[in-house]
């Protein structure tokens, strides 16, 4: 697809600036989206990228430039300003409410009755053809909290798409979506592409960056690092634009550091398993060394992760840290260890939301140091 001409955009930021305490979030950041166009917005972590969907989206304001839509500058103070024009938003942290059903969820800001009466029979049926457009068939009377990750995310991208819908933005949108699941998106996206709708598809998996996008743009530290045609971008420059440096430099560096540290093993892992989870396992983490658990959704890799640091048990196999078997871990002794253990679902497992950041961080330091120590205020 060509590049068109800034009167053809759906949107247009023009030299948009955030600032945080301390730190430039995103310096003179400009991005076009066209309709009938799939533009994927890229970078590392921390690079700008979910900064600059909430200004789009009327999350947070900006601290300077401008946005056009359609031609016409608007300013959107809420979420709700940017709804009530068309742009709709699928955030990677799912964004339901998992006691309430699909049907409530889906159907919550539309609900169908007359006389203040609400119509239950027409918003079963208003859910079920949004599921369908996603191909998803489930009980639409379940709570959504009592479905996986996955299928909470297929029911957040569900809810987004409507008929009045302009622009479409989706964060990570397939990070919790098996093969099958990611395949009947990648239909409706191309569908919603060929009827004119302008989609922003933030993702990691530059697989599917060529596999979907017609144009990338790469954000770095807050800066546009390039944009262009995603048939004129070859991976080895993308990943360059993405990280800064050549591929080929970090991979020497890569090789370097494991012949560097091949007798240094930190955990090792053999024959460690569990009986209807998972078959036993052999593994070695040595010092300064980054091991990816690679695997479609179902395949193991988080009940991996469990049983090495014990929240999981295993009953086969033995775990040794430093050369040492410290035979069944559980949480806390993995802790005063000293591993740590990032989950998967963060909201559910791994913070407190009831509780500020700080009494969050004082939780974990107070469980190292034991319930009779308290920790400095």
């Amino acid at each position: 697809m060509a590049d068109k001409s800034p009167a053809q955009h759906r949107i247009e930021m023009r030299n948009i600036r955030k600032e945080f305490p301390g730190m430039v979030a995103l310096d003179d950041v400009s991005f076009s989206l066209n309709a009938g166009e799939v533009h994927a917005l890229l970078g590392e972590n921390g690079a700008g990228k979910s900064t600059l969907i909430k200004i789009l989206t009327g999350a947070l304001a900006s601290d300077g430039g401008e946005i056009l839509l359609e031609g016409s500058p608007v300013v959107f103070a809420t979420t709700g300003d940017a709804q009530a024009v068309g742009i709709s938003t699928v955030y990677q942290e799912v964004n339901l409410i998992p006691a309430m059903s699909v049907t409530k969820n889906l159907s919550i800001e539309k609900l169908y009755g007359k006389f203040g009466h609400i119509s239950w029979k027409a918003c079963r049926a208003y859910a079920r053809q949004k599921l369908a457009r996603l191909g998803l068939d489930i009980d639409i009377e379940q709570p959504v909290g009592t479905y996986s990750i996955a299928i909470q995310q297929m029911i957040a991208i569900a809810r987004a798409l409507d008929d009045e819908t302009k622009v479409l933005v989706l964060d990570e949108p397939t990070a919790s979506l098996d093969a099958h699941e990611t395949a009947a998106l990648f239909k409706v996206i191309k569908d919603l592409r060929a009827k004119g709708m302008a989609i922003v598809f933030i993702t990691h998996f530059l697989d599917q960056v060529y596999a979907l996008s017609d144009r990338i743009t790469v954000l770095r530290n807050g800066q546009i690092t390039g944009t262009g045609l995603a048939a004129d971008i070859n991976r080895q420059d993308l990943i360059t634009m993405m990280i800064g440096r050549d591929l080929g430099d970090i991979e020497h560096a890569i090789s370097a550091n494991k012949q560097g540290s091949q007798t240094e093993v930190v955990l090792s892992a053999k024959g460690l398993g569990k009986k209807r989870v998972l078959e036993p396992f052999d593994l070695d983490l040595r010092k300064g060394e980054a091991v990816g658990l690679a695997g479609l959704l179902g395949s193991g890799r988080t009940e991996m992760a469990k049983i090495i640091f014990g929240a999981l048990k295993h009953d086969c196999g033995t775990l040794s840290l430093g050369g040492k078997d410290v035979g069944q871990l559980n949480p806390r002794t993995a802790l005063d260890a000293g591993m740590a253990f990032c989950p998967e679902d963060r909201k559910a497992e791994g913070l407190i939301g009831e509780l500020s950041v700080r009494e969050n961080i004082i939780m974990s330091m107070q469980v190292k140091r034991g319930w009779l120590t308290r920790v400095p205020q």
